[in-house]
């Protein structure tokens, strides 16, 4: 083979590898939008937007409490009267260790772990697994599991 042909093809190999490469998969395209989802969310929580991070929460979400799953009323009951007070929260929240485990094309798996920080309150964390769909309003939670 002469030498132009054999830079033609590694030429070739090398736009096809790098091409692959740089390509953004639907499933990590996913795990960004909820990632991104998530710290949108976060950021509302610490401005004293409860609704607008209650917005990450599908209108039929269930979240896990020790007596059983409750719906939108009892999660948002439970953020307005423990980790709000006159508006605003408590403590600021950060999520961390986010991964996403696709379960089809429209469902992930997302669980990583929280933590509430600041005004001069002991620092608290946990951990959360949270089953999510993806709708015409982008991802949304269906159902959470926080301890």
């Amino acid at each position: 083979m002469n030498k132009v042909k054999q830079a033609v093809l590694v030429l070739y190999f090398l736009m096809v590898a790098f091409g692959t490469h740089a390509q953004t998969t639907p499933e990590s395209a996913a795990s960004k939008n909820i990632t991104d989802a998530m710290n949108k969310a976060a950021d509302e929580w610490n401005k004293g937007h409860l609704d607008a991070f209650m917005s990450l929460y599908d209108p039929s979400a269930t979240m896990m409490m020790p007596t059983g799953p409750v719906g939108m009323g009892g999660i948002k009951g439970l953020y307005e009267t423990k980790y709000f007070k006159d508006g605003m929260p408590k403590q600021n929240l950060k999520y961390t260790e986010m991964q996403v485990r696709m379960l089809g094309d429209n469902y992930a798996l997302l669980t990583g772990g929280f933590t509430l920080y600041g005004n001069n309150l002991p620092e608290r964390s946990g951990r959360y697994s949270l089953v999510m769909q993806q709708t015409k309003d982008g991802w949304k939670i269906l159902h959470d599991h926080s301890s």
